[in-house]
């Protein structure tokens, strides 16, 4: 009897082919069987590299399915590799729910590190990188994704986001509305040859991509620095004090709401300075 098999987390390139490891591709090759997100993208990558394995669809709409009939093929010793279209699978990607119920089950899961968008642009953004925050992509309501973003807003770290070509100006427009002087980078096109870096403001790149629709179109990696230590700074530790004892009875954010309708601050305000001060 073959010896269980395991499952092989795959990172791929995100654009340029050269950006995949020499044991990625041994891996694509020996595995049985690779899990892709969408078979025909993935089938020009394995073309490139002459990788016969064959290709099962493996996406948010039939994971919960394919799950059991993998484990499976694990059970019988065979061993599998699961890819998204590009990057890490799972960041921001199909595969949480296979990972999750492969382990619990017992099974090996292997990662292989490589490309992943959020990372290649942050290196490269010129924003601090010692502290960040992967928010993936922001719902896509409009309540919704403002609440999501003014709790994003609050931490004292870098944001890292995936933004769409449909909803890049929307974003601009509500990170103007509630954060105007926070200095932002867009990223797309990332180790392609029209590769692009923009630094700015939210009104700034709202204008550039404005008068640029071309530029509107792929989709982005949304960068977006933490808040100045000063703004933090100007919370007396009286206020601070107030929220600590307000969070032992409700939940932070709740905390934040309720010391700043007894004060002049503002609750995201709070919130980011009792962040930053329980971190120091």
């Amino acid at each position: 009897m073959r010896d269980p098999g395991i499952l092989y987390i795959v990172a791929t390139p995100i654009g340029n082919l050269d950006d995949i490891s020499r044991r990625a591709l041994n891996i694509l090759q020996e595995v049985d069987i690779i899990a892709a997100e969408d078979t025909r993208h993935s089938k020009k990558l394995l073309q490139a590299y002459q990788i016969g394995t064959p290709l099962l669809s493996l996406h948010e709409h039939n994971e919960s399915a394919r799950v059991q009939s993998l484990i499976k093929r694990l059970q019988q010793g065979e061993h599998i590799a699961l890819i998204s279209d590009a990057g890490t699978p799972l960041i921001s990607d199909p595969g949480y729910v296979l990972v999750n119920q492969v382990r619990a089950s017992g099974y090996r899961v292997v990662p292989v590190p490589g490309a992943c968008a959020a990372i290649t642009a942050l290196s490269a953004s010129g924003l601090p990188t010692d502290r960040f925050l992967f928010v993936g992509f922001l719902p896509q309501k409009a309540g919704a994704r403002r609440q999501a973003l003014e709790g994003a807003l609050a931490a004292p770290a870098t944001l890292v986001l995936y933004e769409s070509p449909r909803r890049i100006l929307d974003f601009l427009q509500l990170m103007d509305e509630l954060q105007p002087a926070r200095p932002l980078c867009l990223a797309k096109e990332l180790t392609k040859t029209w590769e692009r870096f923009f630094s700015g403001s939210a009104a700034e790149l709202y204008q550039l991509l404005l008068d640029s629709p071309d530029l509107q179109k792929g989709e982005w990696v949304v960068l977006v620095a933490p808040p100045e230590k000063q703004q933090l700074d100007t919370v007396p530790p009286a206020v601070l004090a107030a929220v600590e004892v307000a969070a032992r009875e409700l939940p932070l954010k709740k905390a934040c709401e309720l010391v700043a309708t007894l004060t002049d601050h503002k609750k995201n305000q709070l919130y980011q300075a009792v962040l930053a001060r329980r971190g120091d």
